[in-house]
């Protein structure tokens, strides 16, 4: 058998891919995700709340994200510290789908009819939380 045909057939066999393991959402690559795709820089608005991220169209500075660090029973859950979430609004048709207690909540502070609160601890991979984002700077960008 010709060396390079051998190779070729060895080396079909030797490919192996690992599954793409999903990177999950937090503050920082919310917050990195939204200068690259549509070129907001947070919003620090209060100065009680530093911590606070505001996301705004650049033309009619509309919200369409929030950054809030809060206390877990807030959202019901248990637990001592704060965790990081962010606001996003969503078709009121999607929202009931959404919101499970865990990773997903009604809006903390805002119109929990067309409002969510996503939680930034590392349990929603990336894309999902970013198509939502995408989808909330849609439906706030206004006439």
């Amino acid at each position: 058998m010709p060396q390079a045909v051998r190779i070729q057939k060895e080396s079909k066999i030797c490919i192996r891919r690992k599954p793409m393991e999903p990177v999950f959402a937090d503050r920082k690559s919310v917050l990195d995700y939204a200068e690259r795709t549509f070129g907001t820089l947070p919003d620090y608005p209060w100065l009680k709340d530093p911590k606070s991220a505001v996301l705004r169209h650049q033309d009619t500075a509309k919200w369409y994200g929030l950054i809030l660090e809060i206390p877990p029973k807030r959202l019901g859950l248990s637990g001592q510290g704060a965790v990081d979430i962010l606001n996003i609004k969503c078709d009121p048709l999607v929202l009931g789908g959404l919101i499970d207690y865990q990773r997903y909540f009604p809006a903390y502070h805002m119109n929990k009819e067309k409002w969510v609160s996503a939680i930034l601890n590392g349990t929603i991979p990336q894309e999902e939380l970013f198509s939502l984002l995408r989808q909330s700077f849609a439906l706030t960008k206004g006439k």
